[in-house]
């Protein structure tokens, strides 16, 4: 707390021109010059005696009493330890009549401050660096081609588990994870996954000291304090952390996986107004209590936006983690087709695609792979599908996220088709890409 009193130069001068000026009055009245009231020697005689009469002696001896009171409060204070003198005498900053009320909340802030300091600081010893080796030439030693962050989640049987983001290994040749005390640990990537932009690394467990304790966005919302944790612009600036706030739940943003600036993927995310910069990427955005909550995936980068940041929920990471960890990859469901939009076939191929009135959208087969489920089904090139199971797929991303999110391999799902104008539906059944 700062006291309000401030020293001011120019108050101190008015304050002397004002007693320099007062003392000037003074020395006139005394000036020979200058006509006084006459006062007889029985009117001071009087005025002496009435000095000394008794409601002078009665506010003498209220004045003391009035002054051995808060004395004698301080002391009582003081023996029970309601002020401690050694703090006082060591608090900085804080003075005057209404230090010990200002003591007061500065403890309380410390005291909450530290319990969430204590969680920040334990999670940010589980939040490492993530570099990414590859060989510039057959003639040189594998270099940093970039650098990231990774979240160290599990210790078990002398191993550490660390999940990252997918672009942070891509194209690694080697992987090495560096810990909270820079020490460099070679790291395996025992598999990734694109589409939710996710990795899992092992590396030796034997000096892991601090595992991240993983939370839930089950019960966030909107406007509650974040953390943000990794290492923005290399490992210079290791372990920094962001504040922020949560700015959105359960955002749905569109991914280009192929590179084709289409997008192939709607991935749900929690936006939040915690910095996120580049190396940030697969670091931990962590709640008040110090649990984990999302990992930092990406941002909006853009001269006319700020503070846009993105993180995958932990929820949707946990599964997906657990699939990379025991398989090295993830399990999805696979029909066997390339498709596109009405608009994206060709001029010289729209006479194949026939629709009936009415049915305006669809995806179009492009192809069918052989042995595929699609070739099983009786798929053909040139097909229009406009639903699955009764869910209209007018983009390929409509219909990848259904089969995602509501199917699995082994189901079996009705496609609706329209082949040379005709609706047909057929049954199909899902495999594992790998079958």
């Amino acid at each position: 707390m700062e006291n309000n009193e401030q020293h001011n130069p120019q108050n101190e001068q008015e304050h002397s021109l004002n007693h320099d000026n007062t003392s000037y009055q003074a020395e006139q009245l005394d000036d020979p010059g200058l006509t006084k009231p006459h006062t007889t020697p029985k009117e001071k005689k009087e005025k002496k005696e009435n000095s000394k009469g008794p409601s002078n002696m009665k506010a003498f001896f209220f004045g003391l009493v009035g002054g051995l009171i808060p004395v004698a409060i301080l002391l009582a204070l003081l023996l029970t330890n309601v002020i401690a003198f050694e703090n006082t005498s060591k608090a900085d900053g804080a003075q005057g009549s209404n230090h010990h009320s200002g003591q007061n909340v500065i403890t309380t802030m410390a005291s909450e401050d530290a319990d969430s300091s204590t969680n920040i600081a334990e999670v940010s010893e589980a939040v490492v660096g993530v570099s990414n080796l590859q060989r510039q030439s057959i003639w040189t030693n594998s270099e940093e081609a970039g650098t990231g962050s990774g979240i160290i989640y599990k210790k078990e049987n002398g191993k550490a588990y660390v999940v990252t983001n997918h672009h942070v290994v891509n194209g690694a040749e080697q992987v090495e994870v560096v810990l909270a005390n820079d020490e460099r640990i070679p790291a395996k990537v025992l598999g990734t996954d694109e589409l939710t932009d996710l990795a899992v690394l092992e590396i030796d467990g034997e000096k892991v000291n601090r595992v991240a304790t993983l939370g839930t966005t089950e019960d966030k919302q909107v406007g509650e304090t974040v953390f943000a944790i990794g290492n923005p612009l290399g490992m210079e600036f290791a372990n920094s952390l962001t504040k922020g706030i949560i700015s959105g739940l359960n955002r749905s943003v569109s991914v280009d996986t192929t590179g084709d600036q289409v997008a192939d993927w709607v991935t749900e995310v929690i936006q939040t107004d915690a910095a996120i910069n580049p190396g940030n990427s697969g670091g931990a955005l962590v709640d008040s209590i110090g649990e984990v909550i999302g990992i930092n995936s990406m941002k909006i980068a853009s001269t006319q936006v700020e503070g846009i940041g993105f993180a995958i929920p932990i929820d949707t990471a946990l599964p997906i983690m657990e699939q990379l960890e025991t398989n090295g990859k993830v399990q999805r469901p696979f029909i066997g087709i390339s498709m596109a939009t009405l608009n994206q076939v060709p001029m010289q191929y729209r006479h194949n695609v026939i629709l009936p009135d009415g049915v305006d959208h669809g995806m179009v087969v492009a192809s069918v792979e052989p042995g595929s489920p699609a070739e099983k089904a009786g798929l053909q090139q040139f097909d229009v599908i406009t639903k699955i199971d009764d869910h209209e797929t007018p983009t390929a991303l409509e219909l990848r996220k259904y089969m995602y999110s509501e199917t699995k391999v082994g189901d079996t799902v009705k496609l609706e088709i329209y082949r040379n104008g005709e609706k047909q539906v057929i049954d199909l059944e899902l495999m594992d890409k790998n079958e």
